[in-house]
């Protein structure tokens, strides 16, 4: 169970997100729900997030994406100790591309 947002209208949220069908609908929802920042954001910590997981250092990482040191610790911290969420999105993504 998370620590965050466990309330039925986090459910609501989160099954509105996976009966999204298209990475449009997807990328339309997420338009319309986050601000242009919180997007941004959320895109940085994935791209910080793949890099960690292919072994690559905090300062190639801070060089390639201007993300702060503190957010790359903060993406890194759950990569090692998070809930999966990362690793399970990572291989559902790679297996997609494989097709």
């Amino acid at each position: 169970m998370s620590k965050f947002l466990d309330k039925p209208a986090s459910d609501t949220l989160y099954r509105a997100i996976i009966l999204l069908q298209t990475e449009e609908e997807c990328r339309n929802f997420l338009q319309d729900l986050c601000t242009v920042s919180e997007l941004k954001a959320m895109e940085q910590r994935y791209e910080v997030a793949r890099m960690l997981d292919r072994g690559m250092i905090y300062s190639d990482i801070l060089a390639e994406t201007s993300a702060s040191s503190a957010t790359i610790s903060r993406v890194n911290r759950c990569l090692t100790g998070g809930t999966g969420g990362y690793e399970r999105a990572f291989a559902k993504v790679d297996a997609e591309e494989k097709k």
